[in-house]
C-alpha cells in the first residue's frame, strides 16, 4: 500500500491515521483553489519577512539621513524614503513583524474566548444563554473600530493596549458561531451517550463540542484577519496603536499623508502592504471555508 492509499483509506486503523488522512484531504482540496494558494503564498511571504527582517531590509528602519529625505524609489532606496530620510522598504519589512504579532495575539486571545463562551451559552441555554448572548449583542451592536477606539482611549496608546482592544471587540463573532454550532450538537445521540457515561458538562464541552466547533471558528478567524489588520492600521493612523519610531504600517500612512500629492510613495507603499496582506488572508479564508465547511466537506 502506498502512502497516498494509506492516507485515503476509508477504514483507518488508528486515530492518528484518520487525522492524517483528513489533513491530507484538506491539503489536496486547498491546493486546487488558485486564490487560496495565492493567499497562502502571500501569508508565507509575510511570515518569512517578519522572521528574517534583518536579511531583507537594506537600511536601518529607525534611523535615516535628512539629506536623503523624500527621495523617490530608486536602486538605493527600493520604495523611496520618508520625511526623515528612512528607507520605506526597510520599515515595511520590519513592520511585517508588528502586523504578524498583532494578528497572532488577537487571534490567540479572541478566538478561544469566543469559542468557549459560545459553547457554554449554547450548551446550557436558559439564563446562561440570555446573559452571555445579551453581552455579545451589546458588543456586536457597535462598530468594531469605534469600540476599539474607546477601549484604547481608556487603556492608553500602545501596541499592547491596541491588541487588547481589538481582541475585546473581536470575540463576539466567534461566540455567535460557536453557540450556533453547539445548539445543533447538544441534543445529538453521541452527546447523550457521553452524558450517560457520566461525563460532566465541562468535559462534554471541552472534549466533544469545542473540537467540532473549531473548524467554523478557524474559517471566521482567517477571514477576520484582514479586518484585524485594518483596525490595527486605523489605530496606528490615529496615533493610538504602535508608537514612534516603530514602523507600523498605519502610522507610516499617517505620517505620509502630508506629502501624498507630491511624494506619493511615502503613504502609498505601506498602503499597498496593508492591501496585499489583507487580500492574502481573505483569499486563504475563502479557500478554507470551501474546504472545512462541514456542509460541503473536503473531497478527495
Amino acid at each position: 500500500m502506498t502512502t497516498r492509499e494509506w492516507l485515503l483509506t476509508e477504514s483507518p486503523s488508528s486515530r492518528m491515521q484518520a487525522r492524517l488522512g483528513r489533513s491530507y484531504r484538506v491539503w489536496r482540496a486547498l491546493i486546487r483553489n488558485p486564490l487560496a494558494v495565492v493567499g497562502a503564498i502571500i501569508i508565507l511571504a509575510l511570515v518569512i519577512l517578519a522572521l528574517f527582517a534583518p536579511f531583507f531590509a537594506t537600511h536601518s528602519p529607525y534611523t535615516g539621513q535628512l539629506t536623503q529625505r523624500l527621495l523617490p524609489p530608486s536602486g538605493d532606496y527600493l520604495l523611496g524614503t520618508d520625511e526623515l530620510g528612512r528607507d520605506i522598504w526597510s520599515r515595511i519589512v520590519y513592520g511585517a513583524r508588528i502586523t504578524l504579532v498583532i494578528v497572532l495575539l488577537v487571534g490567540a486571545i479572541a478566538a478561544p474566548l469566543g469559542l468557549f463562551l459560545g459553547a457554554i451559552s449554547g450548551y446550557f441555554g436558559g439564563w446562561t444563554d440570555r446573559i452571555l448572548m445579551g453581552i455579545t449583542d451589546v458588543f456586536l451592536s457597535m462598530p468594531k473600530l469605534i469600540l476599539a477606539l474607546a477601549f484604547v482611549a481608556a487603556l492608553g496608546p500602545g501596541i499592547e493596549n491596541a491588541v487588547i482592544a481589538i481582541a475585546i471587540t473581536s470575540w463576539p463573532a466567534y461566540a455567535r458561531i460557536a453557540r450556533a454550532e453547539t445548539l445543533t450538537l447538544r441534543n445529538s445521540e453521541f452527546i447523550a451517550a457521553v452524558r450517560l457515561q457520566g461525563a460532566s458538562a465541562l468535559r462534554v464541552i471541552l472534549r466533544h463540542i469545542i473540537p467540532l466547533c473549531t473548524s467554523s471558528v478557524i474559517i471566521r478567524v482567517t477571514l477576520d484577519m484582514a479586518g484585524i489588520i485594518l483596525t490595527a492600521a486605523g489605530l496606528g493612523f490615529l496615533g493610538l496603536g504602535a508608537q514612534p519610531p516603530l514602523p507600523e504600517w498605519g502610522a507610516m500612512i499617517s505620517r505620509g499623508r502630508s506629502f501624498i500629492l507630491d511624494q506619493w510613495w511615502v503613504a502609498t507603499m505601506p498602503g499597498f502592504a496593508i492591501v496585499i496582506v489583507s487580500l492574502g488572508f481573505c483569499f486563504l479564508g475563502d479557500g478554507l471555508r470551501d474546504v472545512l465547511d462541514p456542509k460541503s466537506g473536503a473531497k478527495s
